[in-house]
């Protein structure tokens, strides 16, 4: 990455010099999701819970599709870095792009990076018995210096030979699991059967659910009801598919529409596997190990986990590390620490560019390139540093409450973007006070919910549930759902009752009036001159002059110094990014049809 041309500009440092073929794109989607919070949280509640959690799995591919097929072409079209930057041209303020800026940098480190660490750091700790410090510093250091050097198209790449090795090392945990239980069938009947020694027999504390091998629960009763999380895994997750810097930047890089969209499919097939690669692997965990993995008693769990609450996370890595042959473990170690840095590199890059894209340029309007490429640097050494800040709070929190507070961060404080994204981009006669309002307003009201559940925590296993009955008569689905039709409701309201932009002002920066619709040939102006901190291209130019080893170290690292400003996405090369040949075209259509009807055939089965 550091050999390759054309390195030392912004263009190619936060978008990959948008080149990257559809095999590193839908590669790098994939494993930026699949982090070690999912071999540790999601084989951890197949274990507790059963399959239902793969509707976040499945589901989501529909908007994996919408992505590419509806929300790229009018980023595209608008010429974007970053996500808050679209907002910026689509509304013609400031404030929203810098609102969103700061709420985006506040989510990746309170919940996407905590998250991260802290399961990524449960695994070594469980499989070398390294202090959680000494193991995560290193992490952080080596993740840090291939993104600090190679940029986007270090990851990415990085990013497609570790999904490799994650479905390679997956695929061997699995079969030894089924090889150990006999099977899927006997997996069904051992599950159910699969009751810790000591528990309380008076409660249901410890039994298995016995709607654990079904997809829609009570709509009612369930931790998961059906209704709730049906919205929550497709409306609700709009925000994460469509309109997160982390996931949107890799389609952001294709080299065009084709590859960017051959991208989704094959993340969308890779999005098939996880009930086979980690919720079943977590349900034979609890079979084979259910004294420690179904552990309900506080003494027993405090043995096992030093976690009274529960012990489910522990599922996969004591599948790996009870189960596998030396020589294995060792290649599931790589596994899981590909895992963590596949993730951390994703939230390294994605929060240095909508730093320095959205925030620091916006302070220095006259920046140069190479200032920018160091702002960039500098920054993902920042995250680094606040990561290892945060070890103590990971250390003195547990797990389950960890991973909660991270769907419910993301469920009370991030899911009402998506509504905001899609009225902008569908809906002409939306305003900025509609989505500024409507954001902040829904906010408010998740974050109040959000303070409720950390005040008054949920109760254990068979104790009375005191809390206020937002929380204890309103499932977090639930609260989740009504938070997406007050935000829906207050920009319906503030749209119709403020005067929307003129149809000039629009142009690029909505579904119906996108680039790449038109007849070609004509010259249209760029529309951006509303952008205060836009600015114009300028060649990227060889540098002739004769450097000192020094000087050519810094080119290396920080670019050419004679490249003083950003490159602009120009109209014509957004029309020919959007151009796509009639074969590929029915190509990528017919096979985004067969996912779908997979969809339905799997969900039908498991119903």
């Amino acid at each position: 990455s550091l050999c390759r041309p054309n390195r030392g500009n912004v263009n190619s440092y936060f978008l990959a010099g948008r080149a990257m073929p559809w095999f590193a794109v839908g590669a790098s989607v994939f494993s930026s999701n699949i982090g070690s919070e999912h071999f540790v949280g999601l084989a951890g509640a197949g274990a507790s819970s059963g399959i239902v959690l793969v509707l976040y799995e499945w589901f989501v591919i529909f908007e994996i599709l919408a992505c590419a097929w509806m929300f790229l072409p009018v980023y595209i079209s608008a010429g974007v870095f970053t996500l808050p930057e679209y907002l910026h041209r689509r509304h013609g303020r400031g404030r929203i792009r810098v609102y969103l800026s700061c709420l985006a940098l506040v989510l990746y480190i309170l919940s996407k990076l905590v998250v991260s660490i802290f399961s990524g750091s449960m695994f070594i700790q469980m499989a070398l018995g390294w202090n959680m410090y000494a193991s995560i510093i290193a992490l952080l250091v080596v993740t840090g210096i291939f993104t600090v050097l190679g940029g986007l198209t270090a990851v990415m790449y990085t990013d497609t030979f570790q999904t490799a090795i994650m479905m390679i090392g997956a695929v061997i945990v699995t079969g030894y699991g089924f090889n150990e239980v006999g099977g899927y069938s006997n997996l069904q009947t051992k599950y159910m059967n699969s009751v810790p020694s000591v528990r309380n027999e008076n409660t249901s504390c410890g039994l298995p659910k016995q709607d654990a091998f079904h997809l829609f629960l009570d709509p009612v009763d369930s931790d998961y009801p059906w209704p709730a999380i049906v919205l929550m895994s497709t409306i609700g997750a709009v925000w994460y598919w469509c309109c997160d810097q982390m996931i949107v930047q890799r389609s952001l890089a294709a080299k065009n529409i084709s590859h960017a969209k051959g991208g989704s499919i094959l993340t969308g097939y890779f999005k098939l596997l996880p009930i086979v690669l980690l919720i079943f692997p977590g349900m034979i965990s609890r079979v084979l190990y259910p004294d420690d993995v179904a552990c309900t008693d506080p003494t027993v769990c405090e043995a096992v986990c030093d976690n009274p609450v529960g012990c489910s996370n522990i599922a996969y890595p004591k599948l790996v590390l009870e189960l596998l042959p030396y020589g294995l473990r060792g290649l599931l170690m790589v596994v899981m620490f590909s895992a963590v840095m596949s993730s951390l590199t994703s939230i390294f890059n994605s929060s240095s560019t909508i730093f320095t894209m959205d925030i620091w340029r916006r302070i220095r309007k006259e920046a140069t390139q190479r200032e920018l490429l160091v702002v960039g640097r500098v920054f993902v050494v920042f995250m680094c540093g606040v990561s290892v800040l945060w070890v103590p709070i990971i250390k003195s929190s547990s797990g389950g409450k960890l991973f909660t507070y991270m769907t419910a961060v993301e469920g009370y404080i991030a899911a009402p973007l998506g509504i905001v994204f899609l009225f902008s981009i569908f809906w002409t006669k939306t305003t900025e006070p509609a989505v500024f309002f409507g954001l902040i307003i829904a906010n408010i009201v998740g974050g109040i919910r959000l303070v409720l559940e950390f005040v008054y925590p949920t109760p254990s296993c068979g104790e009375f549930d005191e809390r206020p009955q937002i929380l204890s008569k309103m499932n977090y689905l639930y609260f989740g759902v009504m938070l997406l039709f007050i935000t829906a409701s207050v920009i319906v309201v503030v749209s119709l009752l403020t005067s929307p932009r003129n149809p000039d002002e629009l142009k690029g920066v909505t579904w119906w009036t996108r680039y790449g619709q038109e007849t070609s040939g004509e010259t249209i102006e760029c529309t951006n001159s509303n952008v205060n901190n836009d600015i114009t291209l300028e060649a990227d130019t060889e540098d002739k002059e004769e450097k000192t080893a020094c000087q050519k170290i810094l080119t290396v690292l920080f670019g050419k110094t004679d490249v003083h400003q950003v490159e602009e996405f120009q109209v014509e090369k957004r029309r020919k990014f959007l151009l796509q040949g009639k074969n590929s075209s029915t190509l990528l259509n017919i096979n985004a049809i067969l996912l779908m009807v997979l969809i339905a055939f799997l969900t039908g089965y498991f119903s």
